[in-house]
């Protein structure tokens, strides 16, 4: 008899929390106006939570730091890295921060809740000449030629996440006036210059995708296809990119973001303002641009000997 009663408890606590959860993901959603990868990655990390928080038998809307700590102490313990501890565990401060708000909670116990240390990381780097042999090592005979080198200009000259540049649309380019409007995080918009080079890579491919008589419905505005008339996913885009350095023998690490982020290193070194790097690549906060972008000591170096007043010479 107590039995069934414990289980009762415990069927009414996993509805109460499913629509505790229910209205985050709303909240998530409506108010923080997240996509649906993002919204299905923090209800993955938050599920983490909610599943030790189950085994230790403790009501989500119970917690106390020391609960929180212990739970980031068991992904340390089960080896999940430093970089993904830190995702979570923003998660789960997000969901607190919702609880308290919403005034679900009386207070905040993530508030106090400290990340691990990873360390700066920053991603590797494509100089103009490595783009240019990456572009090179594609075969222009083959159907998909001229749009994988298309693809490659535009990640490079727009700075696009690999997410924005396989959900562009013919109805957001601006070829014209030089400019791409793009859709990031947070379905936030963002208008961002195209170079003269892209446009015109652009413009070879798009006499082949004007060949293509097997297009499928709802994906006629998708700029980048596949040979089945539908648009590209993120992990072809991938595949794609790694193929081609290893064709151009390039021996770094590279992905669709190594090219993003030579977008932003090239800008920054060639004296644009960061602020200006900030809106391209869509970045709300201007820290996570300082963090995104790398100038290596010789050409900071140079830029101080050249622009500080004490190194300029007085006539």
């Amino acid at each position: 008899m107590d039995e069934n009663k414990g289980r009762q408890k415990e069927d009414e606590r996993g509805l109460e929390n499913q629509g505790v959860v229910r209205a985050y993901r709303r909240y998530l959603k409506l108010e923080r106006n997240f996509t649906e990868n993002t919204l299905d990655a923090y209800m993955r990390d938050l599920q983490k939570l909610l599943d030790y928080l189950r085994g230790e038998q403790v009501a989500p809307d119970a917690v106390r730091l020391e609960n929180l700590q212990h739970f980031a102490a068991s992904l340390h313990d089960i080896g999940i890295g430093a970089r993904s501890q830190c995702r979570i565990l923003s998660g789960v401060r997000a969901f607190y921060r919702f609880l308290f708000l919403d005034r679900r909670m009386d207070n905040d116990p993530s508030e106090l809740l400290e990340s691990p240390q990873t360390g700066e990381h920053l991603p590797e780097v494509l100089s103009t000449e490595e783009v240019d042999r990456l572009e090179s090592a594609i075969d222009l005979s083959k159907w998909e030629g001229h749009r994988n080198r298309a693809i490659i200009e535009v990640l490079f000259s727009c700075g696009l996440r690999v997410s924005e540049l396989v959900n562009l649309k013919l109805s957001s380019l601006y070829l014209e006036e030089g400019f791409v409007r793009v859709e990031g995080k947070g379905r936030k918009e963002r208008l961002v210059p195209i170079s003269p080079k892209a446009i015109r890579e652009l413009g070879f491919w798009f006499i082949d995708r004007r060949n293509m008589a097997n297009i499928k419905d709802g994906e006629e505005d998708y700029v980048f296809l596949n040979r089945r008339g539908a648009h590209l996913t993120r992990t072809m885009i991938l595949i794609m990119v790694k193929r081609l350095a290893a064709e151009a023998g390039i021996q770094k690490t590279v992905s669709p973001h190594t090219l993003r982020h030579s977008f932003a290193t090239a800008l920054l070194e060639g004296g644009a303002d960061l602020r200006a790097i900030q809106a391209m690549l869509g970045h709300e906060s201007i820290g996570t641009t300082e963090i995104y972008t790398h100038v290596d000591t010789h050409t900071l170096r140079e830029e101080i000997l050249q622009h500080h007043p004490r190194n300029i010479k007085q006539k």
